[in-house]
């Protein structure tokens, strides 16, 4: 039919592409068939084939979207929010930044976890070489001076003696962990379900309490822009932006402290998920008639939190290694050379 999984890439390329044709006058079935015409690949013909079907029919935008079974719940339900208030334009608009900034996100997270992975695993290799390569060259140097190494590098090189007898068992341990990560990338239900079990113990708590309170501001801030007012924003944003219990629950405390007649402000204030000074943005934005645009501006800062926060931790992370790294390199050589030294200046 189409991709097997829509990155956030082509669903904002997407959206930005249906939406410059809809503002140029055509209707979306139309647009549907340029954008087939034009696509280069088969699959990308395939889907758009499969949603111009229901359209020849009559069939709304929305309703083609979801019989797909491809495209995210959260675009479906936002499209058909944009063609009942008839701002599909601007919905499809939003919906672009929005997997825009998914997608940047995502490349933030990736790259800031890279780095490190490859800082550890560096830092572990040249570890292993020095235990189970230098070390017993080392022992024999002492061994013909008639003397031992220090009861550390001893210990450190047995246990590197134990490393290579055990190789067989470690490379199988790793290539355990190699397929077990294929089958995550392959299988979309095994990853949800780890990232569901992940969010409901971490989702609430630091970076990824912030990234989850950023994704509900800024889903309110698209259904707001499509045209829904505050009260119907907030629902939609909580039912299409959550991910754990901690989560859900903050979310279910915010409608219930609506219905209980508080402002929106304040709901999202005793709920802990807007700041005292968001809090205050957002209440003068209702009373001046342009909660949307706080909204907007709300959400753009979470974004900016979000990823300074990101740099933060990475920044941490960094030099922590590499002064571990060093420390154990240090250590490992001076257990060595200090007796060696010894053994020198006793010759000398």
């Amino acid at each position: 039919m189409g991709p097997k999984v829509l990155t956030n890439t082509y669903l904002s390329m997407l959206c930005a592409e249906l939406a410059m044709l809809l503002d140029a006058g055509l209707t979306v079935g139309d647009s549907i068939r340029i954008l087939q015409d034009d696509e280069p690949r088969k699959e990308g013909k395939a889907l758009m084939q499969v949603l111009s079907e229901p359209l020849e029919g009559g069939g709304q935008f929305s309703s083609a979207l979801e019989a797909s079974g491809v495209f995210p719940h959260y675009m479906v339900r936002m499209v058909e929010v944009g063609e009942k208030t008839g701002r599909l334009i601007e919905t499809l608009n939003a919906l672009s930044e929005y997997y825009e900034r998914q997608n940047r996100l995502s490349v933030t997270i990736k790259n800031s976890v890279l780095y490190p992975a490859i800082l550890l695993l560096l830092m572990i290799v040249v570890v292993i070489i020095l235990i189970v390569q230098v070390l017993p060259i080392f022992s024999d140097v002492f061994a013909r001076l008639g003397a031992q190494m220090s009861p550390l590098a001893t210990a450190l090189m047995n246990f590197g003696g134990w490393l290579g007898g055990a190789a067989a068992a470690i490379a199988a341990g790793f290539g355990a962990i190699f397929v077990f990560a294929i089958l995550i990338v392959a299988l979309p239900s095994l990853r949800n379900r780890l990232s569901k079990a992940f969010s409901n113990k971490w989702g609430n708590f630091g970076i990824f309490g912030k990234i989850a309170s950023s994704r509900f501001i800024f889903a309110m801030r698209l259904a707001m822009a499509s045209g829904l007012d505050a009260s119907d924003a907030l629902d939609l944003a909580t039912a299409v932006s959550g991910g754990s219990r901690a989560v859900d629950e903050r979310h279910k405390h915010c409608i219930e402290l609506i219905a209980s007649g508080n402002p929106l402000h304040e709901a999202l204030c005793g709920a802990g998920i807007l700041s005292g000074p968001d809090g205050k943005m957002l209440s003068i934005g209702s009373r001046s008639g342009k909660a949307d645009l706080a909204i907007a501006e709300i959400a753009r800062r979470r974004d900016l939190d979000v990823r300074d926060s990101i740099d933060r931790i990475v920044g941490k992370i960094e030099p922590t290694l590499v002064i571990i790294s060093s420390v154990i390199v240090g250590v490992i050589l001076l257990s060595v050379m200090l007796p060696l030294m010894g053994i020198m200046t006793a010759f000398g």
